[in-house]
């Protein structure tokens, strides 16, 4: 009976409608329209880090022809949140949070819009570098966190225009 049900498990698998996002690897639709998104300059240092990790995971060379174009904003925020007894804080969170559209230039209309975010608790301690420090560690790994979620979000977006058109 088991081993029954290890030869049917791969047609119950495959009848499930469950396919990989990067279906095809680097030759894949997918791949190649996330090659194909533009990502304009972002304000700040946050914008830095974020367009940067961006152009890392969608592969993309910033070609102005591309197809589409993925317009960010953010919103970088530190907030300090514990309190001692002499009003010193000493716990601080950082918030990266974006606005983004992908937005198709052909066609001249707007795919997705849509936001993501994270955000990251700090330690205050007695020395004002580590504090500074930590502040940028936070702020660079939000950015990479804040990349995955929006390319993500694009990678299922474009696989879902890609089958429609497809049909």
């Amino acid at each position: 009976m088991k081993a029954l049900a290890a030869l049917l498990a791969p047609f119950a698998l495959a009848g499930c409608g469950l396919q990989p996002l990067y279906a095809g690897g680097g030759d894949g639709s997918v791949s190649r329209a996330l090659s194909d998104v533009s990502v304009p300059a972002i304000d700040g240092q946050a914008g830095w880090l974020v367009r940067n990790a961006l152009i890392d995971r969608l592969g993309s060379h910033g070609d102005s022809s591309a197809r589409y174009r993925l317009d960010v904003r953010l919103d970088d925020r530190l907030d300090g949140l514990g309190l001692l007894g002499d009003d010193t804080i000493s716990r601080e969170r950082r918030t990266l949070r974006a606005r983004y559209q992908l937005v198709d230039t052909q066609a001249g209309a707007i795919l997705l819009d849509a936001s993501a975010g994270s955000d990251a608790g700090i330690d205050v301690v007695s020395s004002e570098y580590a504090v500074i420090a930590a502040e940028q560690t936070a702020l660079e790994n939000l950015a990479k966190v804040v990349a995955d979620q929006i390319v993500t979000k694009i990678s299922l977006e474009l696989r879902s225009a890609g089958s429609a058109a497809g049909r």
